[in-house]
């Protein structure tokens, strides 16, 4: 999420005491024309009908909860965590005595948590959340006739933050699974988890909306949301239609409490089941890879680069010997369709890629150049997730007019910085400051970022950056080409 955002996401195991109201609002079929509510036999059949409806309503609530919650399950968790010197301090000021060593002689803490799971297969697997059994030395599930099981986990999969564990037990009472594809905007859903350790809990709401991505919680989001209440300990548990099959796997909430405030997020199913059936088979994940970097498309960048405005995801980068630059991808495309699928934003292009076997040719369609180019595109294998390089600080006084109109300070990049911050070989400007509230600010540059590109014309020296940037006038903005670390992206940048 947005560093500037004040909504904060809680995710896991705890819990709340809540309480669901559902409200019914009725009105006369227009169709029959206006009802005399005067008219005492015609006001009691308006009744009866509003009544039967209510309870209609009641039944099929009810009827999915049956359905779904004997197969939701309460998954307790124990963390061993290593002791700070303050609080073995602390613990001596007030109790007179070291804390618990473990057997290397490290003072540890236990952490207990509640998160929930979904049984999903027979043979005792159960679906969770990553963050629910993740570095857990010990996991006890308990099921509603009170039978306690100790559980292993089968494997984890943390860029989707799911994770299957079992347990030894036979004739579970396994979930039936729906299908997240179909899912509407507005439709009735049932929240099943165990929040605050108020176990088997269920709540009601609607899918409030569908495809929600960037909320900082996994690496591949694809978001249902939900204002079905979710709190601390529902992690892990069930997003189920009217007919109680599971359509998701609830994994966190945006509040500004670390409680529900009506804003939830789960998993789809069809995500999850794809994630789970891996892991069962393989203990692990494999995932399709472009070797490229993409990026949403601003109004502001649509018009620096002339490129669609209307959907696709625009490649930032691309990694020199990857299937993508092997399949014919360049910086600068815009991809707007993966296997016949219409891509709208880079999330859906990551997602899509990632559902993908190894070893198998995508079609892939880009705009380059205002041109519409179909590709085949041999698609490759996701390597183990790496960090990014962190460029270094730098301090320079940046030339008066690029501070005073963009906020920006660069300099040539020397041997010397290029090897510290990992740029060797590399040509561009360097960014050594950025004016907090400016427009490069604004923009997103940060110090160590390498501008390579203005408007796809090479940066080589810190004085084509001024060259270049003197020529933009008013709101117009140009596309900047920047490194930051191993990747690359654009900017657009404007005065303001």
């Amino acid at each position: 999420m947005s560093k500037k955002s004040s909504v904060r996401l809680a995710t896991a195991a705890g819990a709340t005491v809540f309480m669901v109201i559902v409200g019914v609002m009725f009105w006369p079929d227009l169709e029959q024309g206006p009802r005399d509510f005067t008219n005492p036999a015609e006001a009691q059949s308006t009744a009866s009908s509003g009544r039967s409806v209510a309870e209609q309503m009641s039944e099929a609530f009810e009827a999915a909860a049956n359905k779904v919650s004997p197969s939701v399950v309460p998954i307790y968790a124990e963390k061993k965590v290593e002791v700070s010197e303050e609080m073995n301090e602390l613990y001596r000021r007030f109790f007179g005595q070291e804390m618990p060593e473990d057997s290397e002689g490290n003072s540890t803490q236990t952490l207990r948590s509640v998160g929930s799971g979904v049984v999903a297969r027979s043979g005792g697997y159960i679906l969770t959340n990553n963050h629910v059994v993740a570095d857990a030395t010990k996991l006890t599930v308990i099921f509603e006739d009170g039978k306690r099981h100790d559980a292993k986990v089968v494997g984890t999969d943390p860029p989707t933050d799911l994770a299957v564990i079992k347990v030894d037990a036979k004739d579970l009472p396994v979930a039936t699974f729906g299908s997240s594809q179909g899912l509407r905007v507005g439709q009735w859903v049932i929240a099943v988890g165990n929040p605050f350790q108020l176990l088997h809990s269920v709540t009601a709401g609607i899918v409030s909306a569908k495809g929600r991505s960037s909320i900082g919680v996994a690496a591949y989001e694809d978001f249902i949301q939900t204002d079905a209440s979710i709190n601390p300990g529902n992690s892990g548990g069930a997003l189920a239609d009217l007919d109680g099959k599971v359509i998701g796997i609830n994994t966190a909430i945006a509040s500004n409490t670390g409680v529900g405030a009506g804003v939830g997020f789960a998993i789809p199913i069809d995500m999850a089941k794809q994630i789970m059936d891996e892991l069962i088979n393989s203990g692990g994940v494999t995932r399709g890879y472009l070797a490229i970097l993409p990026q949403d498309i601003t109004e502001d960048l649509a018009k620096a680069l002339k490129v669609p405005e209307n959907g696709g995801a625009l490649v930032g980068s691309v990694t020199s010997g990857g299937p993508g630059e092997k399949g014919g991808i360049k910086r600068g495309d815009v991809i707007i369709e993966f296997n016949g699928k219409k891509i709208t934003n880079s999330n859906e292009l990551r997602n899509e890629v990632a559902r993908m076997d190894p070893d198998k040719t995508a079609n892939v369609v880009v705009i380059r150049d205002g041109k519409r180019k179909e590709l085949k595109v041999k698609v490759g294998e996701r390597p183990t997730e790496t960090s990014l390089n962190t460029p270094g600080k730098q301090s320079k006084q940046p030339p008066d007019k690029l501070q005073e109109d963009f906020g920006l300070a660069v300099q040539d990049l020397t041997p010397d910085t290029a090897d510290e911050l990992g740029y060797n070989n590399a040509r561009g400007a360097l960014v050594v400051g950025v004016r907090g509230g400016s427009p490069a600010d604004n923009a997103g540059f940060a110090k160590g970022d390498l501008i390579l590109e203005i408007d796809k014309k090479p940066v080589v020296s810190a004085r084509d950056v001024d060259r270049m940037l003197a020529n933009v006038t008013g709101a117009r903005s140009v596309a900047v080409l920047v490194r930051r670390g191993d990747n690359t992206f654009y900017v657009p940048l404007s005065k303001g």
